[in-house]
This record gives C-alpha cells, structure tokens and sequence, in this order.
C-alpha cells in the first residue's frame, strides 16, 4: 500500500499523479496546489479516467504519505537562462510547502528548480533524514547524453553526475569509447541547452522528465536498489559537504541506500569540483 503526495500539480506534477495512478505505483494520492481552481480541475481530470484511485486535496495529509513528490514553483521559461536563476522566485514556494513536510518520514523526490538548492532546503529546513531526501534530474540528463553518444556512434552507458544545469557532469572515462576532450566540450555544452529547444517550442519539458520521474518512484517502490544518478545531501563524499549534488546512488524504499563514489579522470574531476563549488555556493545562499 503506497500513498504518494505531489506538491504542485502543474506540467510535471501533473502528470506524475497521472502516471503513477495508471502504472499502479501508488494506491492513495495527495495532490495540492496553491490555485484552488487548477487543483480542482486536476483532480476531476483524473478522476474522469475512471481509475478507482483515492484522492485527497488536504495537505496535512502529506506528511503520512510513503513519498512526496515536491514540484511546486514557477518553470523555466525562454527569459530563464538558467535553472539557479529560479532560486529567488521558487525559495519562498519551498519555504510555504515546508509546512506540510514537517515530520514527514517519508521519501522526499524534489524536481523544482535549481534541484540541488532546493533539495538541500526542504531537507535542512524540515529535519529530514538526508537519505530519505533525492533530487530528480541526473536521469534526464543522463538520458540526453545518451542520445548525444548515440548520434555520435559512440557506445556505453550514460552517466551524468554534478549539478542538474550548467555544472552538469557527463562521465565519459566510464564508456567503451574513448573521447576526446575538445569532443568532450562540445557534448557539454549541448548538454546545457538541451531543455531549452524544448521550452521556446512548447513553453515546458513534460515528456522527459515524467517518464524518468516515474522510473524513479518505482525504484523506490520496488525497492530495487538499483544504481541511478540522482542528488544526494552529501556528507564527505567526493570530498564534498553541505550540499546536494548530482551523483550514482543505489535508491531503494529507504530512499538513498548508498552514495557509489566513482572514479573519475581529470577532466571529470575538474568539471565536477566546478559543480561542487556552484552547488556549495548555492546552498549556503539558504541560510539553513
């Protein structure tokens, strides 16, 4: 019996309700919104599925849920050229839903952006279990880089760690393929846009992140305790602490079961000390 809470039901929150009833990964949900209306509307639209789901639009309910989803917040739009150019406009929206994940002891999953902040926030803020806090985005990202490798004819698996936005990581010393650097670059900064042909032409990504999102309620559902490249609080490892930040995990119903830490080449090293710094940087912004 699994209940999921969804703190904002925009595009991708949503959607996500929506999957997660018809893929059966929840038996209860949660779902609030601070536009009465738009909650409404959502509720009834999944209702009209015909799916016998139970649904409850109070939010003191969240904090018995078995997970919450927090992707409440204003998106990127093509006037935000990045994702930590939403921290302003998104901490207050993470500081209001903070009232419903006090003594949560649950799995937290934060998609809003910036990611990382705002999951170091909501753990911080609310004395939650930094293991049972996972920022979504390192799947997406991992995802895109996939394609890139593939149109490239490039084989191996994609990985990509660091921060979930400009200080992304791809790792390419973990490929059968050996790449070169100026190549490196060159998929990086594809990388960095990737979401944004997306935003100009239909205002948002959902398809994405949904399906990867889904993946990963399931994984935690599961308990599969498969590796996924997710945020984590870190305390120590890669030499990092006071922050979340992007790297490979083993996530089962526990939420994080353990950081892998990897080895990377210089290259890697040198992208994602950049990231730690950003992310650290970001984080102390908080003030929690």
């Amino acid at each position: 019996m699994t209940t999921l809470s969804v703190l904002g039901v925009g595009r991708i929150g949503g959607e996500i309700a929506y999957l997660s009833a018809i893929l059966g990964l929840a038996d209860e949900l949660v779902m609030y919104d601070a536009v009465p209306a738009f909650l409404h509307s959502q509720v009834l639209d999944l209702k009209h599925t015909g799916l016998e789901i139970p649904v409850s639009t109070d939010w003191k309910d969240v904090k018995q849920s078995d997970i919450c989803v927090f992707s409440a917040g204003l998106p990127r739009n093509p006037d935000v050229k990045t994702r930590a150019d939403l921290l302003q406009a998104n901490l207050p929206v993470a500081f209001e839903c903070s009232q419903a994940l006090r003594h949560f002891d649950g799995v937290l999953i934060t998609v809003t952006n910036p990611m990382d902040a705002n999951n170091y926030y909501l753990c911080r803020k609310n004395h939650l279990e930094p293991s049972r806090c996972i920022g979504f985005g390192g799947q997406l990202d991992s995802a895109r880089f996939g394609l890139e490798l593939k149109s490239r004819g490039i084989r191996g698996d994609p990985w990509v760690i660091g921060d979930h936005g400009e200080f992304q990581v791809p790792l390419f010393s973990h490929l059968k393929d050996q790449v070169r650097n100026p190549v490196r670059e060159e998929i990086l900064q594809k990388l960095r846009g990737a979401s944004m042909e997306i935003i100009k032409g239909k205002g948002g990504t959902v398809f994405g992140p949904a399906y990867h999102l889904a993946g990963l309620i399931q994984a935690v559902v599961e308990d599969r305790k498969a590796p996924i490249a997710c945020s984590c609080i870190v305390e120590g490892e890669y030499g990092l602490d006071h922050c979340s930040i992007g790297v490979p995990a083993i996530v089962g119903r526990e939420g994080i079961c353990e950081i892998l830490e990897w080895k990377m080449d210089a290259w890697e090293q040198s992208h994602f000390q950049s990231a730690g710094e950003f992310v650290t940087g970001l984080c102390r912004e908080l003030g929690v």
